[in-house]
């Protein structure tokens, strides 16, 4: 046991003597602070009501999740009919 002492004793000096190394935590801090902005990129169509029409196209949903999305996009919320063919609005 006594080696085990001495690795002890040993990483307590370590641990206890120096000084702390300011300027990598400092750098490490900055690092780590999460960015003050965000990167946004404006398309010339949305990419959801792109999503939704093809789903739309290949069946019922069976809530209406997406409908007030579709409607603040400017698109009609018609859904496909019961038996598949246009929309309930057609």
């Amino acid at each position: 046991m006594s080696s085990r002492d001495d690795l002890e004793r040993k990483l307590s000096e370590l641990l206890e003597d120096g000084e702390m190394e300011q300027g990598d935590r400092t750098a490490k801090e900055i690092r780590q602070i999460s960015p003050r902005y965000e990167v946004r990129i404006q398309t010339t169509f949305d990419p959801i009501v792109e999503e939704t029409r093809r789903y739309r196209k290949l069946g019922r949903e069976l809530d209406d999740r997406y409908d007030k999305y579709m409607e603040r996009a400017g698109e009609p919320s018609g859904k496909p009919s019961p038996d598949g063919q246009g929309t309930e609005r057609d």
